[in-house]
């Protein structure tokens, strides 16, 4: 496929080179112009563009940037996208961590439907409840016992069915978590996030999550970090993530 990142951070990156290395024809791009992502580009056998040229003429645009950043997308980016691009938002919101609060996401809005009403565009949620370390390590042939799953939200058939490949291209189960109203499940501190669950797991996950929980999980991640000490491992994360995020209640 031909594929547009817009964002060169650690999952637009990870994103990039895993793509490429599946077969695909892959573009990325971020805010610095086309010689701010030549670096990345190089390194991962893809074509530098500007954020302008990175979605034309392309099947799928994934948006590898923080969720406050998709308001300073240049307006009309997606005008002469065709309906038939798979948009895919790999977003999280940390609210007084790393990004500024945002009323309606606090007020219950699923981050995902925000991001729809910021660049007037559907978007399908994925690639977003799984560690950099996880996607860059540990993607497993289909079939592998120990193959982990990436969660799939959204309203467009096609458009999901295509995540759902690129997810299998790159070495992991894709379970779909339904419509975007219910992406909420696999945002941040939810029982299906970062947990290097295996599929059947994370489907139990997805159900298992509370609206309204996850927030308050989420705002003690900084303390629990430091609990971690300077240089915690993949595993503490791990490990953390699924003693904080399935606690019960929020307790």
């Amino acid at each position: 496929m031909r594929i547009g990142i817009i964002g060169t951070g650690n999952i637009g990156g990870t994103l990039a080179r895993k793509l490429v290395a599946a077969g695909h024809d892959v573009r990325v791009a971020n805010t610095r112009g086309v010689n701010g992502a030549r670096e990345l580009a190089n390194a991962a056998k893809a074509t530098a563009a500007s954020v302008q040229d990175v979605v034309r003429d392309v099947e799928v645009v994934i948006l590898a940037i923080p969720l406050p950043a998709m308001r300073a997308l240049p307006a009309g980016l997606f005008d002469t996208v065709a309906p038939t691009v798979a948009v895919i938002d790999t977003s999280n919101y940390y609210p007084g961590m790393r990004d500024e609060s945002i009323a309606e996401i606090d007020e219950g809005t699923a981050e995902s439907i925000w991001v729809v009403r910021q660049i007037a565009r559907p978007v399908v949620k994925s690639f977003n409840n799984i560690l950099a370390y996880s996607l860059a390590e540990l993607g497993r042939p289909a079939g592998a016992t120990d193959r982990l799953a990436i969660a799939v939200a959204g309203d467009g058939e096609q458009a999901k069915q295509t995540t759902m490949t690129l997810v299998d291209d790159i070495g992991f189960d894709a379970v779909d978590a339904g419509s975007l109203e219910e992406s909420w499940r696999q945002q941040p501190s939810t029982p299906a996030y970062c947990c290097d669950d295996n599929a059947d797991i994370m489907r139990a996950a997805l159900a298992a999550a509370v609206k309204g929980e996850a927030a308050a999980k989420r705002d003690r991640l900084p303390a629990l970090f430091a609990e971690l000490g300077p240089a915690p491992t993949h595993a503490d994360i791990v490990a953390m993530n699924r003693r904080v995020n399935r606690q019960v209640g929020g307790s």
